[in-house]
């Protein structure tokens, strides 16, 4: 039997398909952990629901603003992956608008009122939990819940095998454990304002714990970011930072293989970054830029075409010459930098775009900035920029892993700001 839904079109109702939805965002935290597969899954289905629901209610205002560019530069990235890569590429250029359709998904249906937000809040709080845990276990007695001990380099996995806690971290910290330091220094009592800036210098210690260089960066960068927005927080992340400056001269004791990765192997690579493996990835990837500006070499253009002695060359910037030292330490699957990374697959075209939509993301999140009495939303704005911050090395952007996380936070971030006031009544339940 039939079940009529919007319009008295057949399917299930939009009430069925938007709970399914939400729980399916409320469980992606976790499997973006440990399961990227039932993660792309998710985030498609949400896509597809979606779409089915704008389809019934002939809703079409969802893609004018940011999806303009959003949906310009997936154009762009297939148009080049046509040109210059494999039937493969094409492929992978095809299903990337599925991130894009997702982060629409949960800004204008999904996530469109504060219970929705409030729910997926205490999900991300629960992973940030378990990643400090497993941290602090794994320092403490050795190895973690599943018996790893730390990396062989010192960095803390968590409850991973390999060290990913870091950026894993710097994911859910500022949404998941920062907003609670943030609510408890509005509070007029003592006791909770002294937890809140406790709190803010476990996390400086745990992230210099973990002894991962760029997480560990961009959490201070965020603490920064903080410091700016927020009034109230200046002077505890002012003493946190020096809890951290504390936490790295005393690292030779507390973690000595911490020590020689976080300061001893950063100092070397910043003295001598253009000949480190990261400089030359750069440089590889400039090559390929000055050799294609405008779109690019598709999607896996970077991994496919790196080997190839046509890219095996200085890059002259600026009237200065940045030497290539060989085939072999400039490639690598991806350019770890999620700017070189859109240019290489769409060109200077397919960067323009991505950054115009990146800066309609962060201009509507600062705009609806209300830190007192909406911190989930402020902190939200706070991981939006931290993620996308463009000095920073990362994972390829175009796999579950980034994207997935990205895109959750920033769908996230802007339908807290399209709702601000719903933001206000939910911090006031707390």
């Amino acid at each position: 039997m039939m079940v009529e839904t919007v319009r008295g079109r057949p399917g299930l109702p939009d009430h069925v398909m938007r709970w399914i939805a939400v729980a399916m965002t409320l469980m992606l935290p976790f499997f973006l952990l440990r399961g990227r597969a039932i993660s792309d899954g998710f985030m498609s289905c949400i896509g597809v629901l979606f779409l089915l629901h704008c389809l019934r209610a002939r809703d079409r205002g969802w893609w004018r603003g940011w999806p303009v560019f959003a949906l310009a530069f997936w154009a762009l990235a297939i148009l080049s992956s046509v040109m210059h890569g494999t039937g493969h590429a094409v492929a992978e250029a095809l299903v990337l608008g599925r991130f894009l359709l997702f982060c629409a998904a949960l800004e204008c249906w999904v996530l469109r009122d504060g219970a929705a937000r409030r729910w997926l809040g205490l999900s991300v709080t629960l992973a940030a939990l378990w990643l400090v845990v497993e941290c602090w276990q794994q320092y403490l007695l050795g190895t973690n819940l599943w018996g790893y001990p730390r990396w062989v380099d010192g960095a803390l996995t968590g409850p991973f095998y390999k060290p990913r806690a870091g950026a894993a971290l710097l994911m859910v910290v500022f949404p998941g454990l920062m907003v609670f330091a943030t609510r408890w220094l509005e509070a007029p009592a003592w006791r909770p304002r002294l937890a809140g800036v406790g709190l803010i210098m476990f996390l400086v210690l745990t992230m210099i714990l973990i002894g991962q260089r760029m997480p560990a960066l961009l959490f201070g960068l965020g603490l920064g970011i903080m410091a700016v927005l927020i009034r109230r927080l200046r002077w505890p992340v002012l003493a946190a930072g020096l809890v951290g400056v504390a936490g790295l001269a005393l690292l030779p004791v507390l973690s000595p293989p911490a020590y020689a990765k976080l300061v001893v192997r950063f100092m070397d690579q910043m003295r001598h970054f253009s000949d480190s493996p990261y400089g030359q990835i750069y440089i590889r990837a400039g090559v390929m830029l000055d050799r294609h500006p405008w779109l690019g070499l598709g999607v896996d253009g970077f991994r496919n075409a790196c080997a190839d002695p046509a890219y095996v060359r200085d890059l002259v910037l600026f009237g200065h010459t940045f030497p290539s030292r060989g085939v072999a330490v400039g490639c690598n699957i991806h350019p770890h930098n999620i700017y070189l990374d859109v240019a290489t697959t769409a060109g200077l075209a397919g960067l323009a775009c991505f950054v115009a939509m990146v800066a309609c993301w962060l201009w509507r999140m600062v705009r609806a900035l209300s830190p007192a009495r909406a911190p989930q939303q402020a902190m939200l704005c706070v991981t939006s920029c931290v993620m996308l911050w463009p000095v920073a090395s990362s994972s390829a952007l175009f796999t579950v892993r980034t994207a997935g996380w990205i895109f959750l936070m920033v769908g996230w971030g802007l339908a807290a700001s399209a709702d601000i006031a719903g933001e206000k009544r939910a911090e006031r339940r707390f």
